[in-house]
């Protein structure tokens, strides 16, 4: 997929939208594997279940119970699997993007708004902040799996903005994914694709912040 940079506006952000999967904390959904199952089962369990689109259905609301008792029918072998990565799930975050929590801080200091909009499943998300301080340190966040539609829904990017008072072309919003950049950017959100921490900062300067 092209995304198209969006066009941003001639005047400062007043806040800024972090997604938090690998933009503000690393997500690595091998690690709750690690010591406990070989690599190539855990590959062939992902492909088989097709693991990005089971999480992705979490991510919008779906109950890990739910979950399991499809995957019992469907791949009862790959039941203990799901289970462990349930079980461990706080190793599936490593930890927290490096100066990640330094630039948050820098925009709460600058008084702009830092705010968080994720795929997550409402079941998981307490290990969020112990993962990565700097998601404590959000206004608030919305997380998907508590609305019930994720992204690249273009609801969730309309609710993001009737929860939070922003205006679109006022707001940067940072993802790692091209797919929910495009949808915000469609939304009217100044959409930047994250690459990296130091990125993020230098494309907030060209757009007026003093991070530098």
């Amino acid at each position: 997929m092209t995304v198209r940079p969006s066009v941003p506006s001639t005047a400062a952000p007043l806040a800024v939208v972090f997604d938090l999967g690998n933009v503000l904390v690393h997500w690595d959904p091998y690690g709750p594997y690690e010591g406990r199952m070989d690599r190539a089962e855990v590959e062939a369990f992902f492909e088989e279940v097709d693991f990005l689109a089971l999480n992705h259905q979490m991510d919008a609301g779906r109950s890990w119970h739910t979950a399991r008792a499809e995957l019992r029918e469907r791949f009862p072998h790959r039941l203990a699997a799901l289970d462990l990565y349930l079980e461990h799930f706080p190793d599936a975050l490593p930890g927290p993007v490096d100066g990640s929590e330094q630039l948050v801080r820098d925009l709460l200091g600058l008084g702009v708004r830092a705010l968080g909009l994720t795929n997550w499943s409402s079941e998981t998300f307490h290990h969020a902040v112990p993962a990565a301080p700097a998601i404590g340190l959000l206004e608030d966040v919305l997380v998907s799996g508590v609305e019930g539609v994720a992204k690249p829904d273009p609801r969730i990017f309309a609710l993001v903005v009737r929860r939070f008072g922003l205006d679109p072309a006022r707001t940067v919003f940072t993802d790692d994914s091209a797919e929910n950049v495009a949808a915000a950017a469609a939304a009217g959100f100044d959409a930047l694709l994250f690459t990296s921490t130091a990125q993020l900062r230098a494309d907030l300067v060209a757009r007026g912040l003093p991070l530098g």
